[in-house]
């Protein structure tokens, strides 16, 4: 596999279970070099591996793992990237899903660490729309970061044509077969209803 090179970091970001884990795989089959340590290890919520770093946790305070990061991958919560230098510059793959997929997963992934959550969803769904408009808001506004939404139902549903879309906007250099083959609709698991006509 050809490793890729760009002057830009590329960026997995959005809500917890919106498929970001995916995507940076996509991204390593693509051609793409991540940024992993491997702490958070595979387990049934996620059998292919997180992709976390956890140094992307202390940007504020040691930004020092940016240093010829141009060119891989890194998956971020999109709280961290208030904190990115702006001195470098980003493309940031910001994953959409259906909110009340993001929650269903959610809450099957605290149950099965035996993990109670005391917020309820209609809580909690107002705390990410509300979030994540505020950092629409922000990112719009900086210069050093170019930013497009990558939408995990229509990936699963249509892989080829989203890939495409993420291979140009990362400079049209990635493997697409190599990506498409990642795609594993047994672990689209927490579907939502489809609505009765």
């Amino acid at each position: 596999m050809n490793t890729v090179t760009a002057e830009f970091l590329t960026i997995v970001s959005g809500l917890p279970r919106s498929g970001t884990s995916m995507m940076m795989r996509m991204l390593e089959q693509g051609g793409l070099e991540v940024l992993t340590d491997h702490i958070r290890t595979a387990d049934d919520d996620n059998p292919n591996g997180y992709y976390e770093f956890e140094a992307v946790k202390q940007t504020k305070e040691d930004a020092s793992w940016l240093e010829a990061s141009e060119g891989k991958a890194v998956k971020m919560v999109y709280r961290l990237l208030y904190d990115l230098p702006v001195d470098r510059t980003y493309r940031v793959l910001f994953m959409r899903r259906e909110l009340e997929e993001i929650l269903a997963s959610q809450k099957v992934m605290l149950q099965r660490h035996g993990m109670a959550d005391g917020v309820s969803e209609a809580q909690m769904s107002a705390l990410f729309r509300a979030e994540i408009d505020a950092f629409y808001k922000w990112v719009r506004q900086q210069k050093h970061i170019d930013l497009i939404d990558v939408d995990y139902n229509r990936m699963v549903a249509d892989s080829r044509r989203e890939i495409t879309r993420v291979n140009q906007f990362l400079g049209g250099v990635l493997d697409e077969g190599a990506m498409v083959s990642v795609v594993d609709e047994s672990l689209y698991r927490n579907r939502k209803a489809a609505k009765p006509r």
